[in-house]
């Protein structure tokens, strides 16, 4: 029987919709977030206020923001924040301390049934010398969401907030110096189950944790040239000179995420498995995969990334800014898709200054609906936004056997591309006092 939550469009679609996950999903996560994982009586909550610290007796040097070693990905700061959860007693006190491992059991549940949760945020070094989290709170909500679907326990997002904000502080000063304005270290909250119990169950323990890691600009293209061997359309490989991420769509037989599963969740799930088809997009030249889903070819993410695109309307002309929709629950809900689609809505709702006003749009749209843009002349740009690849331009999409190319007017990237980056980046780095920065009093070194 299939479930019921899932079904046909009334628009003689193929391609099975859900606006909410099943019901009994529903159910489980909402008992998970009621009392602490399932578990009876008083559990003691997560708090920030009870944290205790010890400073490191063996600090790091601090790589050169483009070195061997900040592309490597590996070198984190000096401390970590962590709290253990039991489900005897609830949340121990956070610890902020050295950075260095820590032991968990072989038959530990995220060895086995990846009951493992993320976020990633970046700090920023203002152009004005303070340090800032963008719309830390909106990472912390989603983490709770991600932990309630993997049945972790439970947290009060503000406190994870705190707990962030107090190892920024503490290793900001050192880690990202006032003279490296502009700059940016890479912030990783992770839950993971520690219960050492084989069987398929809820996990009995848990550990949440907080490191910050120095990390590459990624917001223009990684990808090599693609090998002599593929190069040319008819072998499916990018063309070098392309400005701008160049995707390579997903085949029919692939799929990353599906109505009523879950791709709303940053989960360690819905990473490894795509590994193989970003390798393969890499191998063939391209930066990354441009995930479709169903037989109709619906573009949902570029890699990690949610997808943007401006093209006008066919009927009535409209320029439209169009991104997937949240309600299927395939999709991550960015932060910085939401603070997009928010600027968008709030400053290009009007023309001015020669930029054409858009209309946002949140719906679902196909590769070939792009692929007759481009051909009718309707197809402006297109961009991915995520925390890794920030604002990125898209050059190229091979769809089918065929490269398509996205216009750029502005050489490097598109209009409306550059626009939004910059608005964010002022709000980030704080050449713009807004809400959504926020100012991280560090301590002294």
């Amino acid at each position: 029987m299939a479930p019921a939550a899932i079904t046909p469009e009334s628009s003689g679609t193929t391609t099975p919709t859900t606006a909410t996950a099943s019901s009994l999903t529903q159910a489980g996560i909402k008992h998970n977030q009621s009392n602490g994982n399932g578990a009876t009586g008083d559990l003691a909550p997560l708090d920030a206020s009870s944290m205790t610290v010890e400073f490191t007796k063996s600090p790091r040097t601090v790589p050169e923001p483009m070195s061997a070693e900040t592309m490597a990905q590996k070198t984190c700061t000096d401390h970590m924040v962590t709290a253990r959860w039991t489900v005897e007693h609830g949340w121990e006190a956070p610890e902020l301390k050295p950075y260095g491992p820590f032991s968990i059991m072989p038959s530990a549940s995220v060895l086995h049934y990846a009951t493992e949760c993320f976020e990633g945020l970046k700090l920023y070094r203002g152009y004005d010398g303070l340090l800032r989290l963008f719309r830390v709170s909106r990472n912390c909500e989603r983490m709770r969401k991600s932990a309630a679907r993997i049945a972790l326990p439970d947290f009060d997002p503000k406190s994870l907030e705190k707990m962030i904000i107090a190892l920024c502080a503490q290793d900001g000063a050192k880690w990202l110096p006032k003279e490296r304005a502009g700059s940016f270290l890479y912030v990783r909250p992770t839950m993971i189950g520690t219960d050492a119990a084989l069987g398929v169950q809820r996990p009995r323990e848990a550990l949440l944790y907080v490191i910050i890691a120095c990390f590459p600009d990624m917001s223009k293209s990684l990808a090599t040239p693609a090998p002599p061997a593929l190069t040319g359309e008819a072998n499916g490989a990018a063309k070098p000179q392309t400005p701008g991420l160049r995707l390579l769509a997903s085949g029919e037989d692939t799929i990353r995420a599906w109505p009523g599963g879950f791709g709303y969740a940053k989960v360690g799930a819905n990473y490894g498995p795509s590994l193989v088809a970003q390798g393969e997009a890499r191998a063939r030249g391209f930066d990354q995969v441009l995930w479709l889903f169903g037989d109709e070819s619906y573009v949902t993410e570029a890699g990690a990334s949610n997808f943007f695109v401006v093209m006008r309307e066919k009927e009535s002309g409209r320029l439209q800014l169009i991104t997937a929709p949240l309600e299927e629950r395939i999709i991550l809900e960015g932060v910085t898709r939401a603070s997009i689609l928010e600027l968008a809505k709030d400053r290009l709702a009007k023309s001015q200054n020669d930029v054409e006003a858009v209309e946002v749009v949140e719906r679902r749209f196909t590769m070939p609906e792009l692929v007759e843009a481009r051909k009718d002349g309707r197809l402006i740009e297109a961009f991915a936004a995520g925390t890794a690849f920030f604002v990125a331009p898209i050059g190229l999409i091979h769809f089918r056997g065929k490269n398509v190319e996205v216009p750029m007017d502005g050489g490097d990237s598109g209009v409306y591309a550059r626009i939004i980056k910059q608005w964010l980046v002022n709000i980030m780095w704080g050449k713009e006092s807004h809400e959504w920065g926020i100012v991280i009093e560090e301590k002294s070194q």
